[in-house]
């Protein structure tokens, strides 16, 4: 376990650190982004931390996370832990076009692409950041989470296109949530292409792909034995 955590702590800081430095401002405007350059790659480091651990549970980063002091939840704590959650993120979102669907003790959120990224690109609009620092804020006031983005896209383009645009933007997602304070020790990313459209969802008119092109947040609850 102290090998975990050592290596857990010595990834987040590399994380953080190169974040940090892929954050630019615009001379011009004074608006934050991710620098170009962060776009896709954003560091080994960074990339190898977040991914890898959404298919086949969660119990490295419950471990890592308890690791560090933080407290798991157990029995009526779960939910009344989520609902003060979910409160604070609708009342920060609100009229963002932000969702937030509450799925059990689960929360999920999602940004459509339209919002976020400009076409066929990873970098967050800057429009855009403030509401991520609002999500980010309320993150990190809830530790006991662990934090699962998923990026999607419609068809258009084909898998070659698709599947690395997808992964880019949960990562470039993850990267700003942690620039922002949130511990890069609690998310994993994952880019899914067009391989998951929402239910009932078929691709056929303009409105169904754009819907498709979104990126989700799933905040899920540090459970006691979670894995």
């Amino acid at each position: 376990m102290l090998i975990v955590n050592r290596m857990g702590t010595a990834l987040g800081a590399a994380a953080l650190l190169s974040i940090t430095a892929a954050c630019v401002t615009d001379p011009q405007t004074g608006e934050r982004r991710i620098s170009k350059a962060a776009i896709g790659g954003i560091g080994g480091a960074v990339v190898g931390y977040f991914a890898g651990d959404l298919i086949g549970g969660r119990r490295d980063r419950t471990e890592r996370i308890v690791g560090t002091g933080v407290g798991a939840l157990a029995g009526a704590a779960v939910g009344a832990y989520m609902d003060k959650q979910e409160r604070e993120l609708r009342e920060r979102t609100a009229g963002t076009g932000v969702d937030i669907d509450r799925e059990g003790d689960e929360l999920l959120l999602t940004m459509p692409a339209g919002i976020t990224f400009p076409i066929n690109s990873a970098e967050i609009q800057p429009q855009f950041l403030g509401t991520l620092d609002q999500v980010a804020q309320t993150l990190s006031t809830y530790p006991s989470t662990l934090i699962d983005i998923y990026g999607h896209t419609d068809p258009s383009g084909g898998d070659s296109i698709n599947l690395p645009l997808s992964r880019d933007r949960a990562q470039s997602v993850a990267s700003y949530l942690v620039q922002r304070g949130v511990a890069p020790a609690r998310m994993a990313t994952q880019g899914f292409g067009s391989s998951q459209p929402l239910p009932g969802n078929t691709n056929s008119t303009e409105a169904q792909r754009a819907a498709n092109r979104r990126v989700e947040i799933r905040i899920v609850p540090l459970e006691q034995d979670a894995g």
